[in-house]
């Protein structure tokens, strides 16, 4: 699916407040209700949106301690999705090249929880260490920008 100009109009407006209606994306647009809402599926079915949610703060939520987790392992990791699915406080994991074989992006309640995601992390099949950098503030985190 090739992207247009309208397209990106839809996804900035979709990616600033993803509850607008139809109505308020068209006129963003320049297009009708149901235009926009015609594009708004086509993006869907192509996968260029691949889901509607909204952002939550996590601190709110009492997962205020961000960590990124690099992976050295002895083995391939790539059979290793569900082992990370399975730990909670996973919430992005990546095969990466570099010093280790995977990054993960933890979220916990405290260094405590910290500690015991780890642990369940070195007990992944394969995972000979672990190096943590523990965030202390964010400047930000955005969104792919549509341009």
């Amino acid at each position: 699916m090739t992207i247009d100009d309208m397209d990106r109009k839809l996804l900035a407006a979709l990616q600033e407040d993803a509850g607008q209606s139809y109505a308020a994306l068209g006129e963003i647009a320049g297009l009708s209700a149901g235009s926009a809402h015609e594009r708004v599926r086509k993006l869907k079915a192509a996968g260029v949106i691949r889901r509607t949610t909204i952002e939550v703060d996590p601190a709110a939520l009492g997962r205020g301690v961000l960590a990124y987790v690099l992976l050295e392992a002895n083995a391939w990791m790539g059979d290793s999705r569900e082992a990370l699915l399975d730990i909670p406080a996973v919430d992005e994991a990546h095969i990466i090249a570099g010093p280790a074989s995977v990054l993960v992006k933890v979220r916990t309640t405290t260094t405590e929880d910290l500690q015991a995601t780890l642990r369940a992390l070195h007990a992944v099949d394969g995972v000979t260490s672990t190096q943590t950098v523990v965030v202390l503030e964010s400047f930000f985190e955005r969104q792919p920008a549509v341009v």
